[in-house]
C-alpha cells in the first residue's frame, strides 16, 4: 500500500525537471579544485597575453644603456657586482632591456602557439577520423595506412627540418615565422586525432538511430554532423587540454635551439619575444642574471601543467560513468 508520503514523494519525482548532461559535467569540473586553479592561472595567462601592451611597466624593445644583465630589483647585489633597481622587477638581459616585459609579451606567442595548431589538429583529425570510421572498407583501410606513415616520423625531427628549411622564404616570414610553425606543428599532430574519433565514431555506427537515420534516406553528411560529432566532441575537448600544452613546450623547445620566434625590431609588431626565445638568452646568462632563464621556465612549467590539471577534471567531469 503506497502512503501519501510517498505519493507525494513520488510526484515531486516525476515533476522535478531532470538534469542535462552538460550541468552534471559542469558541476563535477567545479567541485575539481585542481581542475578549477588551473582554469584560473590559464584565464590569467591569456589575460596577460591579450593586455600586454598595458600590462608590460616597459618597452620590451627598449634598450638601457648601461643596465645590461641587472640582477631581479629584491637582490642588494649580484656575481657581478650588480644591485637590483625597483623599475625592472626580474631585471634586464645582455643589452639592457626589461626581462618582466619580455617576459610578458611572449605569453603571446605561447597562448596562440598553444591554441592555433591545435584548432587545425582538431578539424583536420576529425574530418579525416569521420570519414575514415563512417565509410569503412577499403577507404578506411587507405587512410588508415597514411595516418601510419604519418605516425611513423618523429614529429620534433619534422619540426626542426621543416622550420630550418623554410624560414628564410616568404612563408617562413609570415606572422614573424608563426604561420610555418602552426604548419610545422600540425603536419604530423593529427594522427592522434583521427585515430580517436576513428574508433569512436566505428562504435557510435553501429547504434540504432544511425541505422534508422540510414534507413530514412539522411545523408551520410548530415548524419555525421548531427548524429555522429556531438558524440565525439567529449573526448576532443579532453584531448584539446593536453594537446595543448605539448604545443607550448614544443615552441619553448624549438625558441630555445633559435628556431622559433624570427627576432624583430618593430615596436608595432604584435609578436615581440617568446618564453622560448628567452630561454635561449638566459642559457648563456644563468650565472649573471639568472631570472632572464628562470621566469620563462617558470611560466611555461606553470602554463603547462594548469592545463594538464583542467584536462584531468574535463576527462573525469566528461566521463558518463561519474556520478554524484
Amino acid at each position: 500500500m503506497v502512503t501519501a508520503t510517498q505519493t507525494g514523494y513520488l510526484e515531486d519525482s516525476f515533476a522535478r525537471k531532470p538534469r542535462s548532461l552538460r550541468l552534471d559535467a559542469w558541476r563535477r569540473l567545479v567541485r575539481n579544485r585542481a581542475a578549477m586553479v588551473g582554469l584560473a592561472i590559464i584565464t590569467m595567462f591569456f589575460f596577460v597575453a591579450l593586455f600586454a601592451d598595458r600590462l608590460a611597466p616597459h618597452n620590451p624593445l627598449q634598450i638601457y644603456r648601461g643596465s645590461s644583465y641587472l640582477p631581479a630589483s629584491w637582490v642588494s647585489e649580484s656575481r657581478t657586482g650588480k644591485s637590483g633597481q625597483s623599475q625592472f622587477l626580474l631585471g634586464t638581459d645582455g643589452i639592457g632591456r626589461d626581462v618582466l616585459s619580455r617576459l610578458i609579451y611572449g605569453a603571446r606567442v605561447s597562448m596562440i602557439t598553444g591554441l592555433a595548431p591545435v584548432i587545425i589538429i582538431l578539424l583536420v583529425g576529425t574530418i579525416i577520423g569521420m570519414i575514415s570510421g563512417y565509410i569503412g572498407g577499403r577507404t578506411d583501410n587507405i587512410i588508415m595506412r597514411i595516418t601510419d606513415v604519418f605516425f611513423a616520423f618523429p614529429d620534433l625531427l619534422i619540426y626542426i627540418i621543416m622550420i630550418a628549411t623554410l624560414r628564410d622564404t616568404p612563408l617562413g616570414q609570415w606572422f614573424s615565422g608563426l604561420f610555418l610553425l602552426f604548419i610545422a606543428l600540425a603536419l604530423v599532430s593529427w594522427v592522434g586525432v583521427a585515430r580517436l574519433v576513428r574508433g569512436s565514431v566505428l562504435s557510435i555506427r553501429q547504434q540504432e538511430y544511425i541505422q534508422a537515420a540510414r534507413c530514412v534516406g539522411t545523408p551520410p553528411w548530415q548524419i555525421m554532423l548531427r548524429h555522429i560529432l556531438p558524440n565525439v566532441i567529449s573526448p576532443l575537448v579532453v584531448m584539446m587540454a593536453f594537446t595543448i600544452p605539448r604545443m607550448i613546450i614544443v615552441e619553448a623547445v624549438l625558441g630555445y635551439l633559435g628556431l622559433g620566434l624570427r627576432p624583430t625590431t618593430d615596436p608595432e609588431s604584435y609578436f615581440i619575444s617568446s618564453w622560448g626565445s628567452l630561454l635561449l638568452e638566459g642559457q648563456s646568462a644563468i650565472t649573471a642574471q639568472p631570472w632572464l632563464l628562470l621566469s620563462p621556465a617558470i611560466a611555461v612549467a606553470m602554463v603547462v601543467l594548469s592545463f594538464t590539471f583542467l584536462g584531468d577534471g574535463l576527462r573525469d567531469a566528461l566521463d558518463p560513468r561519474m556520478k554524484d
